[in-house]
């Protein structure tokens, strides 16, 4: 079928049972759709049987809960961040800390600490790290009452709730700036992680050649009233990973340099028997503008 005839049949699609006007946005949304896919099927050929095990494929990644991370893998969330730099652009805001993908692993509930939290819960093994900086506003001054929320994998590249045998919410906290606008967390160092062996995510990666490999990472929302909330992460500058991640979350300007800090004052004032690493990082926000698309979005997410 050619193009003209797609139409005619999706016209003849939209006039069909009509009970009502419908949503106009929606409408317009599944007829592009709905017409890239019918074009895509002629111009590759795409036979019946796999067209359907393309559509069972999705429903069973949906059943187990792994569309949250095919859509990194395949780059369409990397995609999304790129559209709202270009967005942010045309309205007129510059600088701020680069945005980059939130992942499928963020929960809602974290507890809340004041100035400072350890996130671990001490049971696990790992190297201690430090990690401090300082919120900013657009004008470039500290910004007090901020929240950071921060979450990262344990020594496994695991998760907790996802991972039921950590405790609730380890590694998992919302800090709040101190009066100089300040941050800072003791915790263990992450480790990167693999898509789930056998799962639905493997199975496309494994289809197009490619492995399945985060780096090590720290995930942040960092939101303050009156600026953009910015949802990033840092990545450990020595994960093999770094610049071959499979969610294409890696981005100039969001590898901090770790130090190892082997001081004995130190170690002893932060209570550990072995050197541990330090990370300094700042997170710069954009003022809220109207003229861009909102950055605090609905989007599934867990709530504990």
């Amino acid at each position: 079928m050619n193009a003209q005839q797609i139409d005619t049949l999706l016209d003849r699609f939209e006039t069909t049972g009509v009970t009502g006007p419908g949503n106009a946005r929606v409408k317009t949304v599944v007829r592009r759709l709905l017409r890239d896919l019918m074009l895509a099927m002629e111009d590759l050929d795409i036979q019946p049987e796999e067209f359907w095990a393309g559509l069972n494929y999705l429903g069973q990644a949906g059943a187990r809960g792994e569309l949250g991370l095919i859509v990194p893998g395949i780059g369409l969330e990397h995609f999304i961040d790129l559209r709202m730099d270009e967005a942010e652009a045309r309205a007129g805001l510059k600088g701020g800390t680069p945005r980059t993908i939130e992942g499928p692993l963020y929960v809602a509930g974290a507890p809340v600490c004041q100035g400072e939290a350890r996130m671990d819960d001490g049971t696990l093994p790992g190297e201690v790290v430090l990690m401090s900086g300082v919120v900013r506003g657009a004008d470039g001054k500290p910004l007090a009452g901020a929240k950071v929320e921060a979450w990262h994998a344990n020594h496994l590249g695991n998760y907790s709730y996802f991972d039921p045998s950590q405790s609730a919410f380890n590694l998992r906290r919302t800090i709040v700036t101190d009066a100089n606008g300040r941050y800072q967390f003791r915790s263990i160092m992450p480790l990167g992680y693999s898509v789930p062996p056998g799962g639905s995510t493997e199975q496309l990666l494994n289809l197009l050649g490619r492995h399945g490999h985060r780096p090590a990472h720290i995930h942040f929302f960092v939101s303050a009233p009156g600026h953009r909330k910015l949802t990033t992460q840092i990545n450990i500058e020595s994960d093999p990973h770094l610049w071959d991640d499979f969610a294409f979350g890696t981005r100039e300007g969001l590898v901090p340099p770790v130090r190892t800090n082997a001081d004995p004052v130190a170690m002893q004032a932060l209570g550990v028997d072995q050197p541990f690493h330090e990370i300094s990082f700042d997170f710069d926000l954009l003022s809220d503008e109207v003229k861009a698309p909102a950055t605090d979005f609905a989007r599934p997410r867990a709530a504990a």
